[in-house]
């Protein structure tokens, strides 16, 4: 089977466009990576999981995410995965919920230590599978 890759970095996007769902809804499960790096993102929405559900890599570095949908939790594929310089203030909880994934990097993000929230690493260190997990800032 092919994989296509979605390079949609450096575009000024705001959010992930409606037309590049159309366009892509007859190939959505060759997709393992789409790469949303350094726009200007501000949210993905539950439509844009539920959709790539093939992804194996997630690429959303440099842009102003604050948080993740609940759809996030549901991706049974994702083992990577780069929120680094966004502006999340706390981790994205639904993470957890990923058994697949090997590596999450928020580096660079606004997660304090209070915020970073020590019951979640636990829960990340507890899960066998990390294999990295980057939240220094």
């Amino acid at each position: 089977m092919d994989t296509v890759v979605s390079d949609l970095s450096d575009c000024k996007l705001i959010s992930f466009p409606d037309g590049v769902f159309k366009v892509l809804r007859s190939c959505t499960d060759k997709i393992h990576k789409i790469t949303l790096a350094n726009n200007e993102v501000k949210a993905l929405t539950n439509k844009f999981f539920s959709t790539f559900t093939q992804l194996r890599e997630l690429d959303l570095q440099g842009n102003v995410l604050t948080k993740l949908p609940d759809a996030v939790g549901n991706m049974e594929h994702l083992v990577s995965i780069n929120l680094s310089n966004n502006k999340f203030s706390e981790f994205p909880e639904r993470l957890t919920a990923v058994r697949t994934l090997e590596l999450i990097n928020l580096e660079n993000n606004q997660i304090s230590e209070k915020n970073g929230d020590l019951v979640n690493r636990n829960k990340l260190h507890l899960t066998p599978q990390y294999s990295s997990l980057n939240i220094v800032k």
